[in-house]
């Protein structure tokens, strides 16, 4: 593959979730196993994540929530299409429901988006060099265009586009994730045109469905990026190569240690993801040494958004 230098973003999604979450996500950054972390503004640790990634010089951005907990937005906190008759958000397959049928009013969701960003400049000190969705709202229907607008009026640069190469051939995703995975994609496909009309940026390579949770290896790590690199440098115009180009990547990873009820979550307490082992499986499988060496040999530099 000619001397090809990647550029790996490794991001820690969901800081700020609870204590635990933190600690996690902190103890990964310090050993070089993430390089780059995404925060929940309403999360319940959020402030407590922000003080760590301000102590420790973590690159951070914000991981945009219309799906989990409570909005940020006191206007919406009572009386908002974003919210079910319990008062939170939808939640992740409540919410695709919802906009299905047409009842989210987008200027709400643009009204919420502008106060996690606020609220996160308000933590950190400054705006987030990129900006995502939890569980992938930022690339559905209406809400993408919402979303790019939110971007381009603050100057955020960077987001995530979660197409994966090879996540078809992943016979290990049971079928109904899997279902819920292809509707990512279809709906990313969709936001491409979008997010680059906005001049919005994203990395080469996005990685990250099918190495969520116990499915994660240090094996199935390599075999993700190098399918995915070997995929995008077919598809890249032969001439004029140049002899040594960068390829940049983001792996999304949600290490951590188990949430333990009632603490934790973004207004509801924490989810079963949140308090089941796999978080700390992918804690123990990010930090093994041979991952890092297999970086090094492979002329894979870990960074973050604002390195590219």
């Amino acid at each position: 593959l000619r001397m090809l230098q990647v550029k790996l973003i490794v991001t820690g999604d969901d800081f700020g979730y609870c204590p635990r979450r933190n600690q996690g996500i902190v103890d990964c950054f310090l050993a070089g196993a993430v390089s780059n972390v995404s925060l929940l503004v309403n999360g319940s640790a959020a402030a407590d994540a922000a003080k760590l990634a301000r102590r420790h010089n973590m690159p951070i951005g914000l991981h945009a929530n219309l799906s989990e907990g409570s909005p940020v937005c006191e206007l919406l906190k009572t009386n908002s299409s974003l919210l079910n008759q319990d008062g939170f958000f939808h939640g992740k397959m409540g919410f695709r429901t919802a906009l299905s049928k047409g009842l989210l009013d987008m200027s709400e969701v643009k009204q919420e988006l502008k106060a996690q960003v606020e609220l996160f400049r308000e933590l950190t000190g400054h705006l987030p060099p990129h900006m995502d969705g939890h569980q992938h709202i930022h690339v559905l229907p209406e809400v993408r265009h919402v979303f790019a607008e939110v971007l381009q009026e603050y100057g955020i640069k960077y987001t995530r586009v979660p197409i994966e190469p090879g996540l078809h051939n992943c016979e290990w995703i049971p079928p109904a994730l899997m279902d819920f995975y292809v509707g990512v994609e279809e709906d990313s496909f969709n936001t491409v045109d979008v997010f680059t009309q906005h001049g919005i940026r994203w990395t080469d390579i996005y990685i990250g469905l099918s190495t969520m949770g116990k499915n994660m290896s240090v094996g199935n790590i390599y075999s993700a990026i190098d399918s995915a690199i070997m995929e995008f440098t077919s598809k890249a115009p032969t001439h004029p190569m140049p002899q040594s180009r960068t390829v940049t990547i983001e792996l999304m990873v949600h290490p951590g240690y188990p949430s333990v009820p009632p603490i934790g979550g973004c207004g509801e307490g924490p989810d079963d993801f949140s308090q089941s082992w796999e978080r700390l499986h992918e804690l123990q499988t990010l930090m093994q040494p041979e991952l890092q060496s297999h970086y090094k040999s492979r002329n894979i530099q870990l960074c973050s958004f604002k390195d590219l």
